[in-house]
């Protein structure tokens, strides 16, 4: 049976597609992350290429977040109001941040802030339960802690091996190990990676590297055991005789394992949020962890005053420098 189970948590929402127990795709929106896919902005032409290619503009929103635009009529001057549909989401990468990509909207198009996680769960057509913090912690029962620190440490261990994940500016890399025979690591690894780039809703260029196989045979089951473990749309490459197999997939949004590797304050923010909202007991809720968890968690009031508003407790924060990871409520 597949289910969503869904989350509004303080910072972030989140949500997890559970079958049979496990979490096949984890999911999280966090505070600010917008525009999302799907919004439908009004943007000035702040500037542009010959013959209007290469465009880029500033979106009505506060900050004028910048968006790119492969195409714009070659006569709009600067300065000009266009309304734009977002079709890929601001990214985060090792060393570099990369701005929204857009269109130019379909004519009459309204003004839209696009589907939210929760609506993009529900549009799947499989059942979505509401988490509460008060409900049984069906999340933490199928196994979210794991699977986030899984994506921090870019460790998944596997039967007979295990992956390392790594996302470098080029791409995502997906370095499969194991001992024993490598026909059997390279399948079984195939799998794992498979699941893997599901749950985290990984796109773009993936690389995997895979033990060598030395006949054709082989490699071309290698290809096959992809084909049928991970869900289209995908082009890959064929293994070569080196094991490497590059997949390409689309990238609308930022992947699990950009967010949480490339903002480790923010992720434990969120957790330790997460922890404190069912934490039982009275008086002072007290929030204690390293100063950049801390700093992260002060900068957004409004978290906890969400969470003093959800426990019926007064919320301190109290950084300790010699903590580390996510810290602890109580």
């Amino acid at each position: 049976m597949a289910e969503w189970l869904y989350e509004a948590g303080i910072g972030e929402a989140r949500a997890a597609l559970v079958v049979d127990g496990d979490i096949v795709e984890a999911r999280i929106e966090r505070d600010g992350e917008a525009p999302r896919v799907g919004a439908i902005i009004d943007a000035k032409l702040v500037e542009v290429g010959p013959g209007g290619r290469r465009a880029t503009l500033a979106l009505d929103r506060p900050g004028a977040p910048t968006v790119t635009v492969a195409q714009v009529p070659p006569a709009t001057s600067l300065g000009a109001t266009l309304r734009v549909e977002i079709e890929r989401m601001a990214l985060r990468e090792r060393g570099r941040d990369k701005p929204a990509r857009a269109r130019l909207a379909d004519d009459g198009a309204a003004l839209s802030d696009g589907p939210d996680l929760s609506a993009r769960i529900a549009a799947s057509g499989v059942p979505v339960t509401i988490l509460r913090p008060t409900d049984p912690d069906r999340l933490e029962q199928a196994g979210w802690s794991d699977v986030i620190d899984c994506v921090r440490r870019g460790h998944w261990d596997f039967a007979g091996g295990a992956l390392w994940v790594d996302a470098t500016p080029a791409m995502l890399l997906i370095d499969i190990d194991g001992e024993g025979d490598p026909l059997a690591i390279a399948s079984a690894g195939a799998r794992a990676a498979a699941a893997v780039i599901r749950r985290c809703d990984i796109g773009g260029s993936i690389g995997i590297d895979f033990p060598a196989v030395p006949d054709r045979a082989g490699r071309q089951a290698i290809d096959a055991l992809i084909d049928a473990a991970l869900p289209p749309p995908f082009e890959r490459t064929a293994v070569n005789g080196f094991g490497l197999m590059q997949i390409i997939r689309p990238r609308r949004r930022a992947s699990l394992v950009e967010q949480v590797r490339f903002d480790l304050a923010r992720t434990d923010a969120a957790l330790l949020l997460r922890q404190a909202e069912r934490t039982v007991g009275t008086g002072p809720l007290t929030l204690t962890a390293r100063p950049a968890v801390i700093d992260q968690i002060a900068a957004y009031p409004a978290w906890a005053e969400l969470l003093q508003t959800r426990t019926g407790r007064i919320v301190r924060l109290a950084p300790n420098p010699e903590l580390k990871g996510t810290g602890h409520a109580q």
